[in-house]
C-alpha cells in the first residue's frame, strides 16, 4: 500500500485532493453566493461549477491509473523475461 512514491505521483495526488476541495467548496460557495437570485439559479450554478471541479478530478484519476498500469506491466514484463529465460527448452529437446 505505502509504496516509494515519485514527485510526480505525489504532486498528483496533491493536485486530485485539491480538485476535489475546488468541486465541492467552490459549489457549495457558488450556491451561497447566487442563493439571492432563486434557488433553481443558484442550483444550477453550483451544479456546473461542481461539475467544472470533478472533471478535473477525474482527469487526475485517470493519470494516477495510467501510472499505476505502466507499473504492473513493467512487473509482468521482468516475470515473463524470467520465464522465457528459465524455459529456453524445445520440443527437439527432450
Amino acid at each position: 500500500m505505502f509504496k516509494n512514491r515519485t514527485t510526480f505521483e505525489k504532486l498528483l495526488s496533491f493536485l486530485q485532493g485539491s480538485s476535489w476541495a475546488f468541486a465541492i467548496a467552490g459549489g457549495a460557495y457558488a450556491f451561497l453566493l447566487f442563493s439571492p437570485f432563486g434557488f433553481l439559479i443558484a442550483l444550477l450554478i453550483s451544479f456546473f461549477l461542481f461539475l467544472t471541479g470533478f472533471f478535473f478530478v477525474v482527469i487526475f484519476e485517470m493519470a494516477q491509473i495510467q501510472i499505476e498500469k505502466l507499473e504492473e506491466l513493467k512487473k509482468q514484463t521482468k516475470l515473463l523475461e524470467k520465464i522465457v529465460q528459465k524455459d529456453d527448452k524445445k520440443i527437439s529437446d527432450y
